[in-house]
């Protein structure tokens, strides 16, 4: 089996030659930033609504531009979101069946081609891995937070308190389910079954968890990096946008703050790329050779 130092280094050799997996990382980065950075922005107005003194509502932005541009823009703008929303909500799951499965076969010295096929085939199992899984986001737990201080109806000590368990307890079961998504790739496996195989080689190969914890701390550091980009797009738009209403008039204002933030997200996510990558080839390279080894409740031959 390979070493901790020589999986890492075969990861990153994978991450940095293979331009089908840039491309795919690129893609499922993207649009994920971009999910995260609309929610937070609601999160900033609604913040910068708290100070004014002002009770903001959660269509208060579209209600503003339906009063502010003409009918037939406005339309365009919402038609325009509501398919980029669409489009942000399954682009992750759909790259990482492309992104996994391409790294495991550079690992296994094939041909990295097919990443489409691999996208479409594992795309249902690991949405729905996702979608179990939706709750360890930070943007979506700041969502959940803000929609209980507006919406608590003096409850919410108690239901900031349930969230955070809930949080905290997603992220650890997420640990232990590391190995799903490389299993429902890799060996075709259903959820269930990946699930359960996952715990059995974290659990079972107790030597390799020193080398979890540090892979853990690099991704943690991926996570804080993002969670500094993500938290200074909206803050860009929306600051900037409030800033040049003194100049220019308000919608002016906001559209070259979106610009600006767009560009800025398209850079972030160009660097986020080859950390997202990274992560899913370490994983699947680990993955793929620690099922090689003969598991711990396996006696004889």
């Amino acid at each position: 089996m390979l070493t901790p130092r020589e999986i890492i280094a075969q990861a990153w050799t994978i991450t940095t030659t293979e331009k089908s997996l840039r491309r795919w990382g690129f893609f499922g980065t993207l649009f994920e930033i971009l999910l995260d950075v609309k929610l937070l922005i609601y999160q900033v107005y609604f913040v910068y609504s708290y100070f004014k003194g002002e009770g903001g509502g959660f269509f208060d932005i579209e209600i503003y531009l339906y009063q502010n541009i003409p009918f037939w823009v406005f339309v365009t703008f919402v038609t325009l979101f509501g398919i980029l929303v669409f489009i942000e909500l399954f682009a992750p799951s759909l790259a990482a069946g492309a992104i996994i499965g391409l790294s495991a076969k550079a690992h296994a010295k094939e041909p990295v081609k097919g990443g489409f096929v691999l996208a479409l085939y594992n795309f249902f199992p690991i949405l729905a891995v996702h979608e179990i899984f939706i709750f360890t986001s930070l943007a979506i737990f700041v969502t959940a937070i803000s929609i209980i201080l507006r919406y608590g109806s003096g409850m919410q000590e108690f239901l900031i308190v349930v969230a955070t368990i809930v949080w905290i307890v997603s992220n650890i079961l997420k640990f232990f389910s590391t190995f799903i998504e490389p299993a429902i790739v890799v060996e075709k496996l259903g959820i269930f079954a990946g699930a359960a195989k996952s715990v059995k080689l974290i659990m079972s190969f107790i030597p390799h968890v020193a080398f979890l914890l540090m892979l853990l701390t690099i991704i943690s550091l991926r996570i804080f990096a993002n969670t500094l980009i993500i938290l200074l797009v909206p803050t860009v738009i929306i600051g900037g946008g409030i800033l040049l209403t003194y100049v220019v008039q308000p919608v002016i204002s906001f559209t070259i703050a979106g610009i600006v933030g767009l560009v800025l997200t398209f850079v972030a996510a160009y660097f986020f790329t080859y950390l997202h990558i990274f992560k899913h080839a370490v994983w699947t390279i680990m993955y793929m050779e620690l099922i090689k080894e003969k598991e711990m409740d396996k006696i004889g031959t």
